[in-house]
């Protein structure tokens, strides 16, 4: 067990949901404990924010809309309990208070007791790796962006890895430029998994490649670009997708852009309606990975170019659930761009 006593642990009911999810990212915690005064008020999770938010809920709502004011608990003397207290109710922090409800230590599972969540099956990975990576160049005009180095390995080795801690053992790489040194990279590897590549004889966009697995895959799948890690539990994601009855779930992360200039909006006659000194913004941008009926495949016409927010936008217009899976600003790594490709390598700890 871990024993923390931070004030970044800790949030006001009058705080936003969107301030809330920025120290959750922060702290790296997964939760929050509303407190007044040094007593204990409510908690507030990740999985609390999320469930806000898929029912449309505002991000600038506060946080006493949202967090649990019934929160689980120990006195004081009930330490020893810790564990077997968060096992019981699936929790993993545990605030330890005194008669008066004062919040006196946060106890924490650490790693050895903490068991790393795994999919409930077998979920194939279809890795989108047909690419230029012009975004990369000069780097990509040697190497294919998948064998970019991220430290000791490329970085399509360490999506790879991640989804193998998932108990993911079964991978579909779509390929195209510069495919023959892509395949000879993991050719001559030692892997205790499975990986077939899809070569793609002319260029399909983000999603026509995936058109090539037909009759290959009749089961939900996970499809994500080659150049981005999720840091985030994507076993909750693949829960919410099959309950959601979704055709398409996008993996969905939390961004805030701050306008480095006055905004001046206009209203009629050229009159000067408001103004706002360097807004900020905030909205959920597409991270590239995606859980994915097998319908999708089968539906697709084959080896035809399309992007595939295009085929999202298709399923949108129609009957068919297309629903997201939100996460934190900082739970999306993507190695896209130059400034972006040297976070990456910092997160990673290379």
């Amino acid at each position: 067990m871990g024993i923390v006593m931070k004030e970044e642990m800790y949030i006001r009911a009058d705080n936003t949901i969107l301030e809330a999810m920025q120290m959750l990212d922060k702290n790296a915690k997964k939760i929050l404990f509303v407190q007044e005064q040094g007593i204990l008020l409510a908690a507030l999770t990740d999985g609390d924010i999320r469930r806000w938010i898929l029912k449309g809920g505002d991000l600038k709502a506060e946080v006493r809309q949202v967090a649990n004011y019934h929160p689980i608990c120990l006195q004081e003397g009930q330490t020893h309990l810790a564990i077997s207290t968060m096992k019981e109710y699936a929790v993993d922090a545990l605030p330890i208070v005194d008669d008066k409800h004062r919040i006196k230590e946060i106890i924490f599972q650490n790693g050895l007791e903490h068991k790393l969540s795994r999919f409930e099956r077998e979920i194939p990975v279809v890795m989108m790796a047909g690419g230029l990576g012009t975004r990369l160049s000069p780097y990509t005009n040697i190497l294919p962006k998948p064998l970019i180095p991220i430290g000791e390995y490329p970085i399509a080795e360490h999506i790879i890895h991640r989804f193998r801690a998932y108990g993911c053992n079964c991978f579909y790489m779509i390929v195209n430029y510069k495919r023959n040194m892509i395949k000879a990279y993991f050719d001559e590897l030692e892997k205790d998994y499975r990986i077939t590549f899809i070569s793609e004889e002319k260029p399909l966009g983000t999603g026509g490649g995936i058109s090539l697995l037909k009759g290959k895959i009749g089961e939900t799948f996970i499809l994500t670009n080659c150049d981005i890690v999720i840091d985030d539990d994507l076993t909750k994601a693949y829960k919410q997708h099959v309950a959601s009855g979704n055709v398409i779930t996008m993996v969905c992360s939390l961004k805030n852009f701050t306008i480095p200039y006055g905004v001046v909006n206009v209203g009629k006659n050229g009159m000067i309606e408001s103004m706002q000194e360097k807004p900020n913004m905030s909205f959920f941008t597409n991270t590239g990975c995606y859980f994915v009926e097998p319908e999708v495949i089968e539906n697709m016409a084959y080896n035809e170019p399309v992007d595939f927010p295009a085929v999202i936008e298709k399923y949108m217009a129609g009957e068919k659930k297309v629903g997201i899976y939100p996460i934190g600003e900082d739970a999306w790594l993507d190695m896209g761009q130059f400034e972006e490709l040297e976070k990456m390598k910092e997160r990673l700890g290379c």
